[in-house]
């Protein structure tokens, strides 16, 4: 595969989020003891519409959290000796809630893994759901979202990303090439 192709667009993405928005609801009776926390960066920002979806058909106001997992990765030494770290931010009591965990990508789940370690250590929820704006399956953890926008068959040569208007100043979802694998130089005192 060489070029790219768009497999959400501005309007799917949007009815994606609509209807995600209303099976939260359904399965909860409603949103009244629901809370979203969005895995920095593009699941903030899917948990923010997902939030204004919800005060529009719920009339309830949906505490809105942010969490960064950058300490809870286990593949932390692999990221470089300096990685960004953004801040967790839960302005409500996790304990005794049901938290819907949002992110962008659902691949290997092993970032929804460490996203549910953190939660752990602000306090015990009742339940844990997990949506996704997609599912790409290649799970390697026996994770599974509650609610999906689109499953998408994909290669382990192939990458998903996720456009976002507030982050990228673009909307859509694009099926591609992996990238190739940076290497770095060879130090020259080897």
């Amino acid at each position: 595969m060489t070029d790219s192709r768009t497999i959400l667009t501005e309007s799917d993405i949007r009815r994606a989020v609509r209807r995600i928005a209303h099976e939260i609801a359904e399965r909860n009776r409603g949103a009244e003891h629901v809370a979203l926390v969005g895995i920095r960066t593009r699941g903030i920002l899917l948990a923010n519409r997902l939030r204004a979806e919800l005060a529009s058909s719920e009339s309830t106001e949906v505490p809105l959290g942010e969490l960064d997992i950058t300490f809870y990765r286990d593949d932390l030494s692999a990221i470089g000796p300096c990685p960004e770290v953004g801040e967790t931010v839960l302005p409500f009591s996790v304990s005794g809630r049901t938290i819907v965990v949002v992110d962008d990508v659902l691949f290997t789940g092993r970032t929804v893994r460490a996203a549910m370690d953190a939660l752990m250590d602000y306090g015990r929820p009742a339940r844990i759901q997990l949506a996704v704006l997609i599912d790409r399956g290649h799970r390697e953890l026996p994770i599974q979202a509650d609610y999906v926008g689109l499953t998408v068959a994909t290669g382990s040569d192939e990458t998903v990303n996720v456009w976002l208007h507030e982050e990228d100043g673009r909307e859509s979802v694009e099926l591609g090439p992996r990238p190739p694998m940076r290497v770095p130089p060879a130090r020259k005192d080897q």
